[in-house]
Parts: structure tokens; C-alpha cells; sequence
């Protein structure tokens, strides 16, 4: 493996004099377009401590040693630079990286999934960290990718949801399904009927996106033991599949309403529509 290289440390080298001699010629907001350009073009420029441009240097690697150039970053304390984060990126999701999302190092992992990002060669190892991990970060962002791809999570994601294994999660992928797929618009459905998480099994019908849960939708939002919370979760799946509520509502004594008209400085209405 090459050595490690901070690229990030020599271009910091390079900006404080270049910002040295520019004193006072920029806005900060003009700073923040200026280091973003020299950046780009510090890719390109030639480092003698590397013997090439700091993407050639990536660009040089195998799949296995950008990897494990990565990991001995992370372990050994050298901040990796956005140039190894792009090669690795482009070599579409390297089997070497998806290796790495079984380990334990979080800093790692987080980084694997970032990289990896919506590639279903990922999904396998998603899943695994998904049952595994106690890390709600790290299980928050690989359900990010798997609801990206959901119509490829979407097989292993029912199997999930059938064995009782986090099926919050499961359902939250499946409600991205783009695909129509009856078995996923009955699950949405059957929990949005019999779960305790009304606003939450509303939104997963809203993002799935088949009005013929309009019905279901507009039989529970009519009750009135709902809360103000609730209802206004329900109106807007009900508007988001193209249907309409119009019954005025009175949440005057609901306490979420007064606590929302509260902290907005607003005065109490008594109606809803």
C-alpha cells in the first residue's frame, strides 16, 4: 500500500497563503465559491510528496488498495481527503468496500455507506446493519439508501416485515416501492388499520402513493377521538393522494393544538378545516 498522504493538510498549507496575499479582495460568502474552486483545481496540480496529482494518486490504486487506504486513514488518525472519496466512488461500489460494511468500526462504516450509497450490491450488508447495529446514525443512514432503492430492498425487506424483524424500518423502505406491488400496498394498509402509530402509517401510505387507501384515510380522520397531531398528519396524506377534507374540526381543547398556537404566538381558533 502507499503511504498516507494529508492532501486536505498541504491544500490548508497552500489556501492560508493564498488568503495571505488576497487579504481583504473577497466577501466571506465570495471565500466559500473561491476555496471550493481552488480545491477542484488542487486535484490537478502536481505534489512532490506524492509523486502525482492528488487524484492520480487514487487514480493509480486497485479497487484493495483504495480500501484499505481508506481504513488506515480512519485508524491512524489522517484526514481522509474528498479526492480518495471520489475514486471510490467511481469504481461503482468495489467488493472490497462492501466488506468493510460488516466491520465494526463506526467512523468506517459511516464512511462505507456514504460511498457505497444506493448500489444494490450494498443491500445484503444494509440489512445485516440494520439488524445489528445500536447505532441510530448508522442504521438511520443505510435505511436512507435502502428507501432509495427500495424496488430492490423490496423482496428482502417483506421478509423482515414477516419475521417480526424491525418492522418500522421494513415498512418504512417498502413505503418507497415505486413498483405496484399489491403485497406492500396491503401491509401499508393492514398497519395503518390496526397500528398504534397513526401519523406515521398515514405518511408511509401518503409516500407509497395508491389512492385507493383514500377510503381508509378518510373513515379515520373523521373520528373524533383523534388528535390535532393526527388529523393534521391524515389531511395531508388524504391531499397528498389527491383527496380533499372539508369538515370543520374544533381541536380548541386538544392539547397539542394549544401547545402549537402557544409557541407560534398565535390566537386560539376554535374551527379547523
Amino acid at each position: 500500500m502507499k503511504k498516507l498522504i494529508d492532501f486536505d493538510g498541504l491544500f490548508d498549507e497552500k489556501l492560508a497563503q493564498y488568503m495571505r496575499e488576497n487579504a481583504g479582495k473577497y466577501t466571506e460568502r465570495q471565500w466559500e465559491t473561491v476555496i471550493g474552486k481552488l480545491y477542484k483545481q488542487f486535484g490537478d496540480i502536481f505534489v512532490a510528496a506524492a509523486g502525482n496529482t492528488p487524484k492520480g494518486y487514487y487514480a493509480e490504486m486497485s479497487d484493495s488498495e483504495l480500501v484499505q487506504t481508506l481504513a488506515a486513514h480512519v485508524e491512524e488518525g489522517v484526514p481522509v481527503s474528498d479526492f480518495l472519496c471520489r475514486e471510490l466512488e467511481t469504481r461503482g461500489c468495489p467488493d472490497e468496500l462492501v466488506t468493510m460494511l460488516d466491520g465494526d468500526n463506526e467512523q468506517l462504516l459511516t464512511l462505507a455507506v456514504n460511498l457505497a450509497g444506493g448500489n444494490p450490491k450494498a443491500f445484503d450488508a444494509y440489512f445485516r446493519i440494520l439488524l445489528k447495529s445500536g447505532n441510530e446514525d448508522v442504521k438511520e443512514a443505510v435505511c436512507e439508501q435502502l428507501k432509495a432503492g427500495a424496488d430492490y430492498a423490496k423482496e428482502r425487506a417483506i421478509e423482515l416485515y414477516g419475521k417480526g424483524a424491525e418492522p418500522e424500518l421494513m415498512l418504512e423502505i417498502l413505503s418507497r416501492v415505486r413498483e405496484r406491488d399489491e403485497r406492500v400496498y396491503e401491509l401499508l394498509l393492514k398497519e395503518f388499520r390496526t397500528g398504534e402509530e397513526l401519523p406515521m402509517h398515514a405518511s408511509y401510505l401518503a409516500e407509497y402513493g395508491d389512492d385507493r387507501a383514500l377510503p381508509a384515510l378518510l373513515e379515520v380522520i373523521d373520528r373524533d377521538d383523534i388528535n390535532y397531531l393526527e388529523f393534521q398528519e391524515l389531511k395531508y396524506a388524504i391531499e397528498k393522494l389527491g383527496g380533499e377534507y372539508t369538515r370543520p374540526r374544533d381541536f380548541s381543547d386538544d392539547k397539542y393544538y394549544r401547545e402549537i398556537m402557544e409557541q407560534s404566538a398565535m390566537p386560539v381558533s376554535a374551527e379547523e378545516n
